[in-house]
């Protein structure tokens, strides 16, 4: 789709300003009922838009993604924009800095339409645990969009942005992707800067796109990877290349089946679906290996003990004191003590998984429990990363399902946590090993007389993305996201 667009640009049978228009028109006209944007930028993006026209004008050359409307996840900084990461919290902030990966699109000429809504601070599976509201998925608005890059994920799907960035953790691109029938991509860590993300869990989190194809998605990895002076996490590799060398191909491809992903808790509709994809891939000639990943059953656990704990330690920062909201200024409570300011802002403007995770965390990482816990976690860890080792030594990329089930009501699991944090189930083993991971539409369920899609998951070995994408675009049907949910035409302003 992008490189349709940049086509059109470039051959001036459509302006940038036009382009724009269809989509913040198209916000305009759904957004109220799905909720994907807490932010719309409409007088600096159609400013870029006819920024970028000027240049066709004059015959320069744009790159792929130069005047192409896009969204940003709101925890990523764009410099004099509100970054809430979707908390009371940070309601009032102005990023004063551009993360890294906005530099990159700056310097590609991206148009930003806005930021989108997610979980508070990245920490859900749904996107209900948002300060400012639930988003709800465009394919069903009873249902959950996925989360936590929930927003982003539904403003793609609902034709609101041609792709958008999100952040992972545990799956929180690729589980909203599959819930609403779209891309999402998670590169290696270390392949994207973090630097400008607000942080959640640091040694999981990471950047990655949201888009209607692997193509797409290959194409805004390329811009936004790199290693980077501002993040020592971020590792100096071949600079992507990734869609010059996307080669389609299912044919001698060994791909492997987690068997312990295929047992209780999957839905019989979604395995369905999966199995027919690995069919698929068969006749195409690929070869289908079952492995066993003993240790991949604790990816759970051991997210849920580490992150906690890295979540403790990030939110810290958000002390009522240097920025964001302060109980002391709201209040005029000038005679309150610093620790009272601490204690009461993070009281009255955290939600309530923010602080469940703080609290979580902090024992975790307290005096005669932190061996116990994150120690013995970050042991299970590099146990999982090793077992991996090994079976890419076998196979080329794993396959599975990308969530147990299809999209679920809002509000079915709000009360349950445990059964929240069970949405990832088959997402977390990425994060906890580090490797690069893609979901992509695989069909969809017929329920509440509405088709809920299904995305399948394909992990790759370490700084592999080539080989993933690869296997991806061979596999990628077309689901008819593009076709159902376009933007409108209608460019009055």
């Amino acid at each position: 789709m992008i490189k349709e667009i940049h086509k059109k640009l470039q051959e001036r049978t459509e302006t940038t300003v036009d382009l724009t228009m269809q989509y913040l028109n198209a916000i305009k006209e759904k957004d109220s009922d799905i909720h994907a944007f807490l932010s719309v930028n409409e007088k600096q993006a159609l400013q870029k838009a006819k920024e970028t026209d000027e240049k066709i004008k004059k015959g320069e050359k744009i790159s792929f993604l130069e005047g192409v409307p896009c969204a940003i996840k709101d925890n990523i900084c764009i410099q004099g924009v509100p970054a809430t990461a979707a908390s009371k919290i940070l309601e009032k902030y102005i990023a004063p800095y551009n993360a890294t990966v906005i530099k990159k699109l700056n310097e590609r000429g991206a148009v930003y339409l806005g930021k989108t809504n997610l979980d508070e601070f990245a920490m859900g599976s749904s996107t209900e645990n948002s300060a400012f509201g639930v988003t709800r998925n465009p394919h069903n608005k009873t249902r959950v969009p996925g989360g936590s890059s929930g927003g982003s994920a539904s403003a793609v799907a609902a034709g609101m942005a041609v792709w958008a960035l999100g952040s992972d953790t545990g799956g929180s691109i690729r589980q909203p992707a599959s819930f609403c029938g779209v891309v999402g991509f998670k590169p290696t860590y270390g392949r994207v800067s973090r630097y400008g993300l607000i942080a959640m869990a640091s040694s999981y989190d990471q950047i990655g796109p949201i888009t209607q194809t692997v193509e797409d998605a290959a194409i805004v990895t390329d811009a936004i990877c790199g290693d980077d002076e501002h993040d020592n996490t971020a590792v100096k590799r071949e600079k992507g290349g990734f869609y010059n060398n996307l080669k389609p191909e299912l044919r001698g491809v060994k791909i492997g089946i987690i068997k312990e992903f295929f047992g209780e808790g999957l839905d019989h509709s979604v395995k369905k679906i999966v199995e027919e994809r690995i069919s698929f891939a068969q006749e195409q000639g690929a070869e289908i290996i079952e492995v066993e990943l003993p240790h991949i059953q604790y990816s759970m656990a051991v997210y849920y003990l580490m992150m906690p704990s890295e979540v403790s330690s990030n939110l810290a920062r958000f002390d009522g004191i240097r920025y964001g909201f302060s109980d002391a200024v709201d209040n005029d409570s000038a005679s309150k003590t610093i620790l009272d300011v601490y204690l009461q802002s993070r009281a009255k403007a955290l939600g309530d998984e923010p602080k469940r995770r703080v609290i979580l965390g902090t024992y975790a990482l307290s005096a005669g429990y932190y061996d116990a816990y994150y120690k013995k976690a970050q042991r299970v860890r590099e146990l999982i990363k090793m077992e991996m080792r090994d079976v890419f030594k076998k196979v080329d990329v794993l396959l599975s399902p990308t969530s147990p089930t299809p999209a679920f009501k809002i509000g079915d699991k709000s009360d349950d946590p445990l059964e929240m944090y069970l949405a990832d189930v088959y997402t977390v083993s990425a994060n906890v090993a580090m490797i690069p991971a893609i979901s992509i539409p695989a069909g969809s369920i017929q329920e509440d007389k509405s088709q809920l899609p299904v995305g399948i998951q394909l992990m790759g070995k370490w700084w592999d993305e080539q080989k993933l994408f690869n296997a991806s675009k061979a596999l990628e049907i077309s689901y008819g996201t593009v076709a159902k949910l376009a933007p409108t035409k209608n460019c009055s302003r």
